[in-house]
């Protein structure tokens, strides 16, 4: 199987999204919460910061470890996109393209907040 430089940088796009998706966007936070509980915490100059606190042991420490993980995110979101685009090619070249679209907006997105 050969993948040319668009098709990577598609499918890079789409895995940066879905990551995100699962670690950091709000509409996942309920599955995260189920693992995952937050603090904050205020430092010496008065910013509030939010802390991740991972349940203690067992199965709810492996998967909160996972999901506070975008580095470990990403390799499993890769390994389904990849599995899933050889096992149904038609559905997930659109499940692939989608979340390239949305990867590409959010990087706008950020470039624009950033600059406004």
């Amino acid at each position: 199987m050969t993948i040319g430089a668009f098709h990577f940088i598609i499918f890079s796009l789409a895995v940066f999204r879905l990551t995100h998706l699962i670690v950091y966007d709000r509409i996942t936070d309920s599955i995260r919460n189920l693992f995952i509980t937050y603090e904050e915490e205020t430092d010496e100059h008065g910013t509030i910061e939010r802390a991740i606190v991972i349940a203690e042991s067992g199965w709810r420490k492996r998967l909160g470890e996972l999901l506070s993980c975008h580095w470990c995110v990403g390799i499993w979101c890769s390994f389904f996109l990849l599995i899933g685009y050889l096992s149904f090619p038609y559905i997930f070249s659109v499940v692939i393209f989608i979340f390239a679209a949305a990867g590409v907006a959010a990087i706008i997105e950020s470039i624009v907040i950033q600059y406004l």
